[in-house]
């Protein structure tokens, strides 16, 4: 098995666009190969979760392909609801690791805003059980994860500040990132006094509709950011069928399969992207990816712990909450963020990272995939 490095980048900005799934996912993908100047590209992975539904297009395989100039390559995209592009890049990493490709081009992206909210919110659905009786009940994935919110304060003694200081903590940081779809400075107090969602969750505690797109070129051997390790899990996906709804056993086992093959824990990683589609989901990633005993993710937010200066600095990005969530291209766009670090070219620079991890998330933890990286010569 071989060494594999991420050795270009390239991102859209997110937000409300104009532009179309293909003309962004044109636009990233060649930002990463001219920032990987120019290699030969053997194949191309796209994550996508809801083109076909929302943008009347699929086969973006293909179609990417074909606009770049890559001739006959292999291409496919890839579906897992929020962790597509996740889940793309972990492909295209298991194959060039094993030797069938020395370089391939992985992009994600997502076009949600030309659609109403409701038209959105049914076709995000389809990442639960539609044969279930919580389908039938009209349960949304802000429903769930504020169940989740809800149990959680009652075990643990959290409250609904907590969840904002979440919120607040992630928008402060997507001031400084340029691609992130809120860049407006705002208050405790206004996330707070939102508009509420679904109890306890407000406005700033849900992951906005974005469009937008992020794209990687990686490559076998040790000439960037190097890829030490790539776990994925499954869990359940139907919340009456849950032992404990605090418990996302994907993103637990996961991580657990990543630390594993890199050889890592938990106390070895500098800087992490979580996959924070709800404020509440943010605290319980780091639970489960072992930065804070269960239980107890809340008061590390109240204490800074996960802010720059305390024990991990988690979604230095700005995150789903505030980069906004173009949700086939967000598990690149972790991705890039853990690279800009390691190559000292983020927003939101952590000083001495060596070691970052990606945690990405679909469903209500139908799937979880993680992945470890290492600067390069270190």
């Amino acid at each position: 098995m071989s060494a594999v490095s991420v050795i270009g980048r390239g991102t859209t900005t997110f937000g409300k666009k104009e532009d179309s799934l293909k003309s962004m996912l044109v636009e990233a993908s060649r930002k990463a190969i001219i920032d990987a100047e120019r290699p030969k590209i053997d194949a191309v992975f796209v994550g996508n979760f809801t083109a076909g539904t929302l943008a009347n297009q699929e086969i973006l395989g293909s179609i990417l392909t074909n606009e770049l100039g890559l001739g006959d390559v292999p291409s496919v995209k890839m579906e897992g609801a929020c962790a597509s592009g996740g889940l793309a890049f972990r492909h295209a990493y298991q194959l060039v690791k094993a030797g069938e490709y020395d370089t391939v081009l992985v992009a994600g992206g997502e076009k949600m805003t030309s659609q109403d909210t409701e038209t959105v919110t049914n076709a995000i659905n389809h990442a639960m059980d539609s044969g279930t009786n919580e389908a039938a009940s009209g349960l949304t994935f802000p429903g769930f994860f504020g169940v989740l919110a809800n149990r959680y304060m009652h075990e643990h003694g959290a409250d609904k500040k907590h969840l904002a200081m979440v919120a607040l903590k992630n928008r402060d940081y997507a001031l400084a990132n340029p691609i992130a779809h809120f860049r407006k400075e705002t208050t405790l107090e206004d996330i707070m006094q939102a508009r509420k969602i679904t109890d306890p969750l407000g406005l700033f505690d849900c992951s906005p509709i974005s469009d937008g797109a992020a794209a990687v070129v990686i490559q076998r051997g040790e000439n960037g950011v190097q890829v030490l390790a790539s776990g994925q899990a499954s869990g359940i996906p139907v919340m009456q069928e849950v032992d404990d709804l605090l418990h996302i056993p994907a993103t637990h086992q996961s991580a657990k399969r990543a630390y594993a093959a890199a050889g890592l824990g938990p106390e070895d990683i500098d800087v992490v992207e979580v996959h924070d589609c709800f404020s509440i989901t943010e605290i319980i990633a780091t639970e489960e990816l072992g930065f804070f005993e269960k239980g107890c993710g809340w008061e590390a937010v109240e204490k800074g712990l996960t802010k720059h200066g305390g024990k991990v600095p988690v979604n230095t990005s700005g995150g789903l909450l505030s980069k906004g969530h173009p949700i086939g291209a967000t598990g690149i766009a972790q991705i890039i963020q853990i690279v800009d670090q390691l190559n000292e070219k983020a927003c939101n620079q952590v000083e001495n990272a060596k070691i970052g991890l990606a945690q990405n998330l679909g469903g209500t933890g139908a799937y979880s995939v993680v992945h470890i990286f290492k600067k390069k010569g270190a």
